[in-house]
């Protein structure tokens, strides 16, 4: 038997169509003809206290547009529903190089693009808004918050915004955090949690030249950079009368103490160290107390760590010493034996923590008496950004 192979032709379709290709697909078409920027002209600086306005004709419209300075800030906009115009949101910074991609489609749906480089002109006239950025560059304890103080009042949220994007910090190890604002002159920046023990972190404002409102842009700001060190952690036990201090998360020191008595309770909860003296002379009438009345008194007091700016300290006391571990007599303060205290003042830095627990005093403000900001959850501290 003989056996025929049949082989079927092929069938192919019209060439035109085979390669299934899209006009989005394509690649882009040069879009510079058929976009405009009202930047007056080709080596032309732009002026700084005009919004940048890019213009689409000829039947394009403009789908994104990306303004990114040479310190890698972008200036958003914001889109005309046809598309044919994009205006952003505030003007551009003074005396700054623009990179611009404006990406365009026609009506068959290919993409267009086209890329400029802007230069805006000095801004010349009006105040300018200086960032005093701190701590001063140093070793501080894992609880040091990052501050910026601002030289006028930001009370528009939109200008803070510009502000608080103006302003980065970068840690190694990276955490996570967030600024808050304390209120219209202070921004506070905290992690999540407390920062790594041994972490590099450096501070940086980029808001010089940057338009905030009318009459007011950016002024400079001087970089921080910072280190912490160990992570060292005081538990005070009001209740117990009894003070455990970890280093790197290991007890190396429990001594008693005495904390203060019913009318001068012990603020409870999460204190940061402020800074140390040596010896300071503390008075009753500092702290509200009449020269002269019972518990008036005038002390000078040696190896004395600040925890709020009220005046509370953790201090010797030899004068208390038979209470030390067993009732809490003074009038705020947590004081123990001078032996401990000097312990104590050697081996604490500013940024370390302070937390109190138990008793029934009031609770650490988080704003307004030293660094009370790690009384916040992380939930209620992003509330006060103007990002968030």
């Amino acid at each position: 038997m003989i056996c025929f192979l049949i082989l079927a032709p092929l069938a192919v379709g019209p060439t035109a169509c085979s390669s299934g290709e899209r006009p989005q697909d394509a690649a882009p078409y040069d879009a510079t003809a058929h976009v405009s920027l009202n930047t007056g002209g080709k080596g032309r600086a732009a002026d700084p206290d005009q919004p940048l306005e890019i213009t689409a004709r000829d039947g394009n419209r403009i789908t994104d547009v990306r303004a990114v300075d040479t310190a890698g800030r972008r200036l958003e906009g914001a889109l005309t529903a046809d598309g044919t115009r994009w205006r952003s949101d505030t003007p551009p910074a003074g005396a700054m190089r623009y990179t611009v991609v404006v990406s365009t489609e026609r009506g068959d749906g290919s993409p267009g693009r086209r890329t400029a480089e802007v230069t805006t002109r000095p801004a010349t006239g009006g105040r300018r808004l200086e960032v005093d950025l701190g701590p001063d560059s140093g070793t501080y304890g894992v609880g040091q918050p990052i501050t910026a103080e601002l030289s006028r009042p930001v009370k528009d949220v939109r200008q803070r915004a510009i502000v608080e994007r103006a302003l980065t910090v970068r840690s190694s190890p990276a955490v996570e955090g967030s600024w808050r604002w304390m209120d219209d002159h202070t921004l506070h920046y905290r992690p999540r949690s407390y920062w790594p023990a041994h972490a590099t972190v450096e501070v940086r404002g980029s808001l010089e030249g940057v338009w905030i409102r009318d009459g007011l842009r950016g002024g400079k700001a001087e970089p921080v950079r910072i280190r912490t060190g160990d992570r060292v952690e005081a538990v005070v036990d009001i209740d117990e009368t009894e003070m455990t201090v970890r280093k790197n998360g290991e007890v190396v020191r429990t001594v008693p103490v005495t904390t203060g008595k019913p009318g001068f309770r012990t603020r409870e909860g999460v204190k940061v160290v402020l800074g140390r003296q040596a010896a300071v002379r503390m008075t009753g009438t500092s702290i509200g107390i009449p020269a002269g009345s019972a518990e008036s008194y005038d002390l000078n007091v040696q190896w004395a760590v600040r925890l709020t700016d009220s005046g509370e300290f953790v201090h010797a006391a030899p004068w208390s010493a038979a209470h030390h571990g067993r009732e809490n007599v003074s009038h705020g303060c947590t004081g123990m034996s001078t032996e401990n205290a000097r312990w104590f003042f050697d081996n604490v830095r500013r940024g370390d923590i302070v937390r109190h627990v138990g008793g029934d005093g009031p609770r650490m403000p988080a704003f307004g008496n030293g660094l009370g900001d790690w009384n916040l959850s992380w939930e209620q501290w992003r509330e006060g950004s103007a990002l968030s």
